[in-house]
């Protein structure tokens, strides 16, 4: 018998008797993205009653059903469920009192965890292992590598549909695991983007002028950057790179349309992401397929790394902009609705790169549950809202109406730029707000 396998075998334990070593007030890492834990999570599940104050992380929990120990405790008496990035069922969770949101950079979450989170046990779903030893992490890796280098205890669920994905400190090798669970083999949650809009297809009509051959794009999930890749695809635009902090299918189409070919002047050739989700043909065409080059998120989403990148273009959405500029992609006032994740970053890095734009899209308008229209520019930010991005910081603002550039414009100016692309319903409004403010005065130019 191998060296290998007899560690494989003397590390290899029912889900039940992995949890048994989780003690109360333990913090547990719950894994990520698609490498979040599911079996595990079931197992823990029924500990309920033994343990008290587990406080668990992840960074979006990917399937539908809320996690099994917030089902088996849902007031919260035993686990505290966290999260550094808010999705559909964290919000759903957050209104109801059990999930708590921890505020980050992405970027510096593996040095969250070597220098200011304890973990005590990691947890994590992988490959299996293959020949060398290595369980490969798969569509994720973000900020594994810390978290595996930090907690006492590493516990990796084997899930034989994982893909394996070429990268960067993409792995886990056995001498640094302590307990294998062979997965029940559950599919990898699959997320599909929001069908484009008239307004998505208009916004993205006018970022798609602005892309340049050769350039590296980042793009976000939902259907405006799908409609984003869907009119690339249709246009003459060519030599494409990517560097995103997610992979989306919006990306596997831009290469079937022969628009992708990695001609950049960093990691050439290569096609480089912190993590994916998306269909299972996305998950087919990266498992195994050397174009592809996983990282960390402090490498994908590092400011410097962006910046080295010629003609870097950046399509992230947001909730609401204010007439400083300030953005805010996080929040309906009081009301949680999602992590920021790397936009910040991507703002910056792209305005540094060499012909580098970024563009923060909303619709000009958004109807509330009651019906009332509102405008999602706005004199201010609401009350509770959370700034995104700093007015210092805005490049590209886009609604259907147009893109309004912040970079170099005085108050004034940047309320009259935005003004401008607001929903004409809305504009004679928002001008007697910004004379109220100070920000337009009658020496100020007059909207035509």
């Amino acid at each position: 018998m191998s060296v290998l396998l007899e560690q494989y075998r003397s590390r290899l334990v029912t889900a039940a008797e992995a949890v048994k070593k989780i003690k109360s007030g333990d913090c547990v890492h719950y894994g990520a993205f698609c490498g979040a834990v599911y079996d595990l999570d079931k197992a823990l599940a029924i500990r309920v009653d033994e343990l008290e104050d587990v406080k668990t992380i992840t960074t979006i929990w990917p399937y539908p059903e809320v996690p099994a120990i917030v089902q088996a405790d849902p007031h919260s008496k035993h686990f505290k469920f966290q999260t550094t990035q808010f999705g559909a069922v964290e919000r759903r969770m957050n209104r109801e009192g059990n999930c708590w949101y921890i505020p980050v950079q992405f970027r510096e979450q593996l040095k969250y965890f070597t220098q200011d989170v304890k973990i005590d046990v990691a947890m994590l779903r992988v490959a299996p292992m293959d020949k060398h030893g290595y369980f490969n992490l798969g569509p994720q890796v973000s900020d594994a590598p810390a978290i595996i280098e930090s907690a006492d205890v590493v516990i990796v669920e084997v899930n034989d549909k994982m893909p394996v994905v070429h990268g960067m400190r993409n792995a886990v090798h056995i001498s640094q695991v302590d307990y294998i669970v062979q997965g029940s083999n559950h599919e990898l949650p699959t997320i599909s983007g929001k069908e484009a809009t008239e307004v998505d297809k208009k916004i993205a009509s006018y970022i798609v002028e602005r892309v340049r051959n050769g350039s590296t794009l980042q793009l976000g999930i939902g259907g405006l950057p799908n409609c984003v890749g869907s009119y690339i695809c249709e246009s003459d635009i060519k030599d494409l790179g990517v560097h995103s902090e997610m992979f989306v299918d919006a990306f596997l189409n831009l290469y079937n349309a022969g628009k992708i070919t990695g001609n950049k002047n960093l990691d050439k050739g290569k096609m480089v992401w912190t993590f994916a989700m998306g269909s299972k043909e996305l998950y087919d065409f990266i498992d195994n397929n050397p174009i592809h080059h996983v990282c960390p998120v402090d490498y994908v989403n590092e400011i410097s790394t962006i910046a080295r990148l010629d003609n870097f273009v950046s399509v992230c959405s947001c909730l609401e902009v204010d007439l400083y500029g300030q953005v805010n992609s996080e929040s309906a006032g009081l009301n949680h609705i999602g992590g920021n994740g790397g936009q910040l970053d991507f703002v910056l890095g792209s305005y540094l790169s060499k012909g580098g734009q970024s563009f923060l899209c909303t619709p000009s308008t958004f109807k509330t549950k009651d019906g009332t229209i509102t405008s999602t520019i706005k004199p201010t930010l609401m009350q509770g809202s959370i700034v995104t991005v700093p007015r210092q910081v805005t490049h590209m603002v886009v609604t259907e109406f147009g893109i309004a550039n912040m970079k170099g414009k005085s108050t004034w100016q940047r309320a009259e730029a935005l003004i401008e692309i607001a929903h004409p319903d809305f504009r004679d409004e928002l001008i007697k707000e910004a004379e109220r403010m100070g920000i337009w005065k009658n020496s100020s130019k007059v909207l035509v």
